[in-house]
This record gives structure tokens, sequence and C-alpha cells, in this order.
């Protein structure tokens, strides 16, 4: 087993496939964890490092989670680390918006967290101790145009993180959330790069650029790390300052564009 923070424990993260889930999942197994990474899609989620383990799973599956927390236990004997990752978006304002779209967008984002953790809590206040990771977003503390169901399911995700933590807390169990902003090289926002919107976010961002899925497993491994071992309920932002913003003009810039 490889020295590091997470040195002899055993992690799950959902959603590892690509982008900040598969970034989580090579962090982790870096510093010295036995990780499960788990996804529906079984030809993308291809890691070769050691210390992962490859796991097709559809997180909206009851039975399938459940399955998942049974051979983890099976294998290492203990859950230490889950990482409640798998998400999808959708755009379309409420009008448009199909019962089908709401309903998959919530499976997927706010009732995988739930059959997640009611599978792995269990163990983890048998063994008297554990730390859950849930990814929220921005989105889900402030509304963006035309993503009605992916904002209200991560306002889901962050309030359900506080329920978590405050009913598991004398079990010494941490649960914490944290909000991505724009994060480049992401299933989400792949479709974006290569537009011409994509300027729009990196003015509108006041560090000037995107976020990274690396960046974003530093994030999320510190909040599972003992470096965070009072904190609990937290949901940390990470997004380059976006949300510092009251969204009005820049009067600044627009000044300084009128000098002479």
């Amino acid at each position: 087993m490889a020295a590091g923070r997470f040195a002899g424990k055993t992690a799950i993260v959902t959603g590892a496939a690509s982008g900040i889930g598969a970034a989580i999942a090579r962090l982790l197994a870096d510093e010295g964890a036995q990780v499960f990474a788990a996804d529906i899609d079984e030809q993308a989620l291809a890691h070769r490092a050691p210390g992962i383990t490859n796991y097709v799973c559809d997180v909206t599956s009851t039975e399938q989670v459940e399955k998942m927390i049974a051979e983890v236990i099976a294998r290492f004997g203990r859950i230490d680390l889950l990482f409640n990752n798998a998400g999808t978006g959708a755009l379309a304002e409420t009008p448009d918006l199909k019962n089908e779209t709401w309903d998959k967008v919530f499976a997927i984002n706010v009732n995988s967290v739930l059959y997640a953790c009611r599978a792995a809590i269990p163990h983890m206040r048998k063994q008297g101790a554990g730390a859950i990771v849930n990814t929220a977003s921005i989105s889900g503390l402030y509304a963006d145009y035309g993503f009605a169901a992916y904002n209200a399911s991560k306002g889901a995700v962050i309030n359900y993180t506080r329920s978590l933590a405050i009913d598991h807390a004398r079990d010494n169990i941490r649960v914490n959330a944290f909000c991505p902003g724009f994060i480049i090289g992401t299933r989400l926002t792949a479709g974006l790069e290569s537009t011409p919107a994509r300027p729009l976010w990196d003015q509108a961002i006041p560090m000037g650029r995107g976020g990274t899925p690396e960046e974003m497993a530093k994030v999320a491994a510190f909040l599972a790390s003992d470096e965070a071992s009072y904190v609990t309920g937290a949901i940390l932002v990470a997004d380059g300052g976006l949300t510092a913003h009251t969204g009005q003009p820049n009067l600044m810039a627009m000044m300084r564009r009128a000098r002479p």
C-alpha cells in the first residue's frame, strides 16, 4: 500500500469514468486508497492505475448500488470514504420540461446519493467512522437560465448533505459537499468548450478561467481527509470567484476602456 493521506482506506467514487470523478479516483489511489471507481459507462471506465477497481453500476438502481456496497465490504471489509459524484443536467425552461427529463436528472443527481448513503452508512457506523463527500454545484446555490431541473436537484443535494451531517455526526461520520463552478474537461461542459459562448464564462469568472477536474479532486480529497476532521455539514464553493460577484457590470473595466 502506498503511503499517503488515504493509506489503508477504502473509497467508492461514483461517476468515475471521466471528469471530476475520474480525477478523484486517481488522486485517492495515488495517496494510498483502494478505490472502487463506479460508472454506468463500461467503455469509458478504463482506469489502469494500481489501487483502482473499475465497477459498472447504474446508481439510479437501488439494487445495483446495494450490490456494489456489498462487494466492497466482501473484498475489503469496510467503507471509509464515499464520493457521490455522478451527475447530469438538462437544458429546458419549465414549460418545455418533460416529466421524464426531470425524473432522470433527480434520479442521477439526488436519488443516487440517497441509495449510496443508505447502503454505506450502516457499515461506517459499525466501524466507528466514515466520510461522505457529495458533488453539488454553484447551480444549487444560485440559478442558471434554462437549467431548472439541474438547479433544483443540486439544491436538494446541498440540503440533504446538511441533513446527513447532523444526523450522523455522533456516529463519527462526516458529510460535506463541494460546489464546482465552470469546470473544463467534463461531460457537462464539453459541449460549450468549442462554441462561441465559451469566452463568456472566462470573462465572468474573476480568475479568468475555468477550473480543472484535478483542482476539484483536491477540494473533494481535503473534505474526506483527516485535515478536515472538524468539518461536517459544510458546503465548499470552488468556482474561481464567480459567485463572489453580484452580477452587475464591471464599472472599473468600463471606465478603463473609456479613457483616452
